[in-house]
């Protein structure tokens, strides 16, 4: 027990810390944002995708309303937006009802703020096969959520999910995050849409 409560305090203070540094930045205007929890602050985009300098806003254990509470320090006249959110939810206890009308909350205020810019709503990826049905439910939503808010919604579960609906374990070690090889899948399902950026500079 003791250990579990020392995780979480380190995991809270590791939120609080990160989440302080872009308080101390400018929202990162004309550049692509990745947007989302751990798994996207994982991902080295700047070099994965240098030809579009994209800007990490990622902050591990967030959940939807916690994207939606640090909005200013994310979105200002972006570039393009790729947002990823949901699992935490989820693994909360959440209904997929409810993390998609809160996703749906979320790409209002996004679009409030970036009504024209390239938006991409990716799936939430597969984790242990106990959550598939309830991750499919909410990609269900986040792909109308993503149609109704004249996003691209980028199916990732292809590339990413076993037969069983869990994440391919080549690609994990925990069965939620990505390692390189993960990564390096997803990347793959993305070069098309940032490669239409950088035909549109």
């Amino acid at each position: 027990m003791i250990y579990r409560a020392g995780r979480r305090y380190m995991l809270r203070t590791s939120i609080a810390m990160r989440a302080s540094q872009f308080e101390q930045l400018p929202a990162p205007t004309g550049r692509v944002v990745f947007f989302g929890d751990s798994i996207t602050e994982g991902g080295l985009w700047d070099e994965w995708f240098p030809q579009v300098r994209p800007v990490n806003r990622g902050i591990g254990g967030n959940t939807v309303d916690d994207l939606r509470a640090r909005l200013d320090t994310a979105i200002d006249a972006p570039e393009a937006i790729f947002l990823l959110i949901g699992t935490n939810d989820l693994g909360l206890g959440q209904t997929p009802g409810q993390v998609g009308e809160n996703l749906r909350r979320l790409v209002e205020e996004i679009r409030e703020r970036a009504p024209h810019t390239p938006l991409h709503v990716q799936s939430v990826m597969p984790r242990r096969a106990k959550f598939a049905e309830r991750i499919r439910e909410l990609n269900s939503a986040a792909w109308q959520i993503a149609a109704e808010a004249d996003a691209w919604y980028i199916d990732l579960w292809p590339a990413l999910a076993d037969s069983n609906g869990a994440l391919r374990p080549e690609f994990t070690r925990d069965g939620l995050h990505l390692s390189g090889a993960g990564y390096a899948a997803w990347v793959e399902v993305l070069r098309p849409h940032v490669a239409a950026l950088s035909i549109d500079h």
